[in-house]
């Protein structure tokens, strides 16, 4: 269902909350089935990307540590991303 979530756990250096927030964000959207989140959607959106990303964060602190590190390199991770993402703020 969420091919796009990248994997956070065995990241080295850590995952960062912003990595978490970003993973949070992206289920909530394809979730609720949000393309786009409006002044309408924000309050209950943005609660429940708090509410996951606490939990994400506790997940990952209590998980055994993993043997084999995730296959691909998280997006905020990539010189490109950062470069758009830089572009727009």
């Amino acid at each position: 269902m969420c091919r796009n979530i990248t994997a956070l756990r065995g990241l080295e250096p850590a995952a960062t909350p912003e990595e978490i927030e970003a993973a949070a964000l992206q289920y909530v959207r394809k979730v609720a089935g949000l393309s786009s989140i409006s002044a309408a959607t924000r309050p209950v959106v943005e609660s429940a990307v708090a509410d996951i990303a606490a939990v994400t964060t506790r997940l990952l602190a209590e998980l055994p540590d993993r043997k084999v590190p995730p296959k691909t390199v998280p997006p905020l991770r990539r010189p490109e991303v950062r470069a758009r993402i830089a572009a727009r703020g």
